[in-house]
């Protein structure tokens, strides 16, 4: 008889999983955390804003300790067994395939390129993001604790910093519109599927990983259920 579903069990979604639970959270964590990097950052360094805010004190400290917590998500997410599917994705995201390289050097045009998980320009993303974050993070530390450091250093670091919030503030913006403007795209980040029909249109080599290792179990169940050449001749 075959099984049937309890109707206070919750059906699975259809489609296939882009990103799990903890790559999820790592992902709106870490978004939370840069929105309130860059309102703070508004607040004091954007005249018409900042005349408004009376205790800038407050707010520098907001931002202070907002960009202290930016890694923590990170961190957490990679510390415990729930990091498998975002260690593989990173390590997706940091290596550039023939499949990258051949869409790079056509600079998208032309006949499509097949892509795996992530496109390139995702790749770039995510390296632009991360590099980004860890020097946002060391000029930050030496404008506000900046007594031990000499005054070209305070210097650099203030001129980086501003500059690289303004290029970071750029792509995240960038990134916004894309995911807006790709519902299934952006609906994988809330509940964590996309449907089949995306995934081959979309990334259609990822889309041919998935599809073969959920074919594995299958294949392994029916190789432990298919009779062995002696049970057959013993049944004979």
């Amino acid at each position: 008889m075959a099984a049937t579903t309890s109707p206070s069990e919750p059906r699975p979604r259809p489609g296939l999983v882009r990103f799990d639970r903890t790559e999820r959270l790592l992902h709106w964590a870490t978004a939370l955390l840069l929105l309130v990097l860059l309102v703070t950052a508004a607040l004091l360094y954007v005249a018409p804003l900042s005349a408004m805010v009376g205790r800038r004190g407050v707010v520098r400290l907001v931002h202070l300790w907002a960009g202290l917590a930016l890694p923590v998500p990170y961190l957490v997410a990679r510390a415990g067994p729930w990091s498998r599917g975002l260690r593989v994705d990173v390590a997706r995201l940091a290596r550039f395939d023939a499949a990258d390289s051949r869409w790079v050097r056509s600079l998208g045009r032309g006949r499509a390129v097949p892509l795996g998980k992530f496109h390139p320009l995702q790749k770039l993303n995510a390296a632009f993001t991360g590099g980004a974050i860890a020097v946002m993070l060391g000029t930050g530390a030496v404008m506000y604790w900046f007594e031990p450091f000499p005054l070209a250093w305070r210097t650099g670091a203030t001129f980086v910093h501003d500059w690289l919030a303004l290029a970071l503030f750029g792509t995240i913006a960038v990134h916004i519109a894309k995911a807006v403007g790709d519902r299934d795209a952006l609906g994988a980040m809330w509940h964590g599927r996309v449907t089949r029909r995306w995934a081959r249109g979309r990334h259609p080599l990822w889309a041919d990983e998935m599809a073969g290792a959920a074919a594995q179990p299958h294949a392994a169940q029916a190789l432990a259920n298919a009779p062995t050449s002696g049970s057959q001749d013993r049944s004979s």
